[in-house]
């Protein structure tokens, strides 16, 4: 497999990964600059050079993700007879200088409805590197006409037409983290209800009052949900210092909200 389509590969499957590059050569060496491999736990693609220079850096990459390292690193190697080595030499005569740069799990947001305030949220969050779900069970509101999303955004995004959409939660990728913002308060049960049984989702942020909440918690709580599962969901959802009701500003305070869960996200994995 291309460097490229393992790269491509372990953002499908949510795994952590390394690239690592040849960043430069002197002397002779078996690849050139700019020659790549993917690392993953168990698996590896492409090539920088085979040998010796190849298993370390295979090995220092999985330390690095063993460790849930975030920030790049340089490996310099010589390969000559006289060079420490660990899985045997390389006599080329050059040094070759590896980059290894962490290829982190992408955060994964699941905009459910979208409104109003919906579509401005997903204007937003489609500028920033991450899986973006829209769902809505009205196809009018995902034409891409009407969407028009930055088409330099970085987010990958994936559209969920689905007339009953809570079941669309089931699906989604493991730590998921879900925005209940349908037109339809029942619909919004229906979701509420659904995501506190999806154990392997993240986040569950839920717009409205605090009003809406006391009914829903009430309403949640005769559905049979405890108190740890009603702890889940967030609502209102925003900063709490936010005040205008203008759906733009909403969504700008939703999306500060959840880019500082995404942070905690990753926090987590490197500890």
């Amino acid at each position: 497999m291309h460097w490229l389509a393992a790269v491509g590969r372990l953002r499908d499957e949510r795994r952590a990964g390394v690239l690592v590059t040849v960043a430069g050569v002197r002397g002779h060496a078996p690849r050139d600059p700019g020659a790549k491999m993917v690392v993953s736990a168990d698996g590896a693609w492409g090539s920088v050079g085979g040998g010796n220079l190849e298993e370390t850096a295979l090995a220092r990459a999985r330390a690095m993700l063993a460790a849930g390292a975030a920030d790049p690193e340089q490996l310099v190697l010589g390969l000559t007879d006289k060079a420490r080595t660990d899985h045997g030499r390389q006599c080329c005569g050059g040094e070759v200088t590896l980059l290894l740069e962490p290829l982190p799990v992408v955060g994964s947001v699941a905009v459910v409805g979208v409104g109003h305030v919906g579509l401005q949220l997903a204007r937003v969050l489609a500028a920033h590197d991450l899986d973006l779900h829209l769902v809505d069970s009205r196809a009018a509101q995902l034409s891409e006409e009407r969407l028009a999303l930055p088409g330099d955004g970085e987010a990958r995004v994936r559209v969920h037409h689905a007339p009953v959409p809570e079941l669309v939660l089931g699906t989604l990728p493991l730590g998921t983290h879900v925005l209940v913002m349908t037109h339809d308060h029942a619909e919004d049960f229906a979701l509420c209800d659904e995501a506190l049984r999806c154990a392997h989702l993240g986040s569950i942020g839920l717009i409205g009052s605090a009003a809406k909440w006391a009914r829903f918690r009430a309403g949640l709580a005769r559905e049979g949900h405890d108190e740890a599962a009603l702890a889940r969901i967030r609502c209102p959802i925003g900063l709490p210092a936010a005040v205008s009701k203008a759906p733009a500003a909403i969504a700008v305070s939703v999306a500060a909200e959840l880019l500082d869960l995404l942070a905690a996200d990753r926090a987590r994995t490197r500890a």
